[in-house]
């Protein structure tokens, strides 16, 4: 079983939440247990995504109580699902109006720096990894913002305009 928090070093934005989902592509079907201080849909969307289960998403001011927690990390253990109220919360109301809810923190972050005119070069400088990992990331960007293809128009621009107009 993994226990991880959503924020964890070096950038303290999702590296835990990449290391939980490293390991269960590695190990299918690994329980994870994540802690965050904040609700996050997307965490909860991209944890539940493979519909197998053994999965908790936990709010870390809600962990004071010990025999719930214990219960909760049995319970994932086990292969079953334990989410915070607020998480189904907010799960439940979704945000149809946000075309960015789509896009995993990291995508976010890739995009806010393309909307600031980095290049792929500088925002893997800046983010610490390659640009072929920039590369997929905007790929994913685009495809989750229906941005195809075209010799009519720039797919980054149009990536940044939705951004923009998104307020962000």
């Amino acid at each position: 079983m993994s226990i991880v928090d959503v924020r964890m070093p070096p950038t303290n934005t999702d590296e835990g939440l990449q290391a939980a989902l490293a390991a269960r592509r590695e190990v299918p079907g690994l329980p994870i247990l994540v802690l965050s201080q904040h609700v996050e849909q997307l965490y909860a969307r991209e944890l539940l995504a493979d519909g197998t289960g053994a999965i908790g998403y936990l709010l870390k001011d809600r962990v004071f109580n010990a025999e719930q927690f214990i219960d909760a990390v049995r319970r994932v253990a086990a292969g079953g699902t334990v989410m915070d109220p607020e998480v189904i919360a907010k799960l439940v109301a979704g945000n149809a109006s946000d075309p960015l809810a789509a896009l995993t923190p990291r995508e976010r972050e890739v995009l806010s720096l393309m909307a600031e005119g980095c290049s792929n070069a500088a925002i893997a400088a800046r983010l610490h990894f390659s640009e072929g990992a920039v590369g997929k990331h905007t790929a994913n960007i685009f495809a989750k913002l229906d941005i195809s293809a075209s010799d009519d128009t720039n797919r980054r621009v149009l990536a940044v305009l939705t951004y923009l107009g998104a307020g962000s």
